[in-house]
């Protein structure tokens, strides 16, 4: 009978570990492999699925800009009718503007006229008005001021 020295049980031992860690890379790759393949799927999946949706995407931005476009040329063309309103609104104001105020002031003076001839009554005195920036004579002044002194005196 032989006996086994410690070199060979050594020996022995290193094998068997060397057989268990070459069966457990073994199984690592297998499974590494399969979860390449499924990757591999994943991603092949997700390119047949994104390439349409790419292809609507875009068709969508043509289509948004083709709209951006016409509005554009909308807000140019309601530009140019507001500006060409705006030239004949000053252009009729200008021409007839003037002249309807005179025959307006004409048939005014001419109703008043006839007015005070039906009546045989001399025509009122015009009503005083305000204008802004002009001062109020002297004479005038003091009265007012007088009346002014006036009512703080009462208070």
């Amino acid at each position: 009978m032989h006996t086994v020295s410690g070199g060979e049980v050594a020996g022995i031992l290193v094998a068997v570990f060397w057989a268990i860690l070459v069966s457990f890379l073994a199984v690592a790759l297998a499974r590494l492999a399969q979860t390449l393949k499924a990757t591999t799927k994943l991603v092949a999946d997700v390119t047949e699925q994104a390439v349409p949706l790419l292809s609507d995407a875009s068709a969508a931005v043509r289509s948004a800009q083709t709209q951006i476009d016409r509005v554009d040329a909308i807000a140019s063309d309601v530009q140019e009718v507001t500006s060409n309103a705006s030239a004949l609104s000053t252009t009729v104001a200008s021409t007839f503007g003037g002249p309807l105020v005179k025959v307006a002031a004409f048939g005014y003076g001419v109703r008043r006229a006839i007015a005070g001839r039906r009546e045989n009554v001399p025509a009122k005195a015009p009503r005083r008005t305000v204008i802004v920036g002009r001062t109020v004579p002297s004479q005038r002044r003091g009265k007012r001021n007088n009346r002014g002194n006036n009512r703080e005196e009462g208070l």
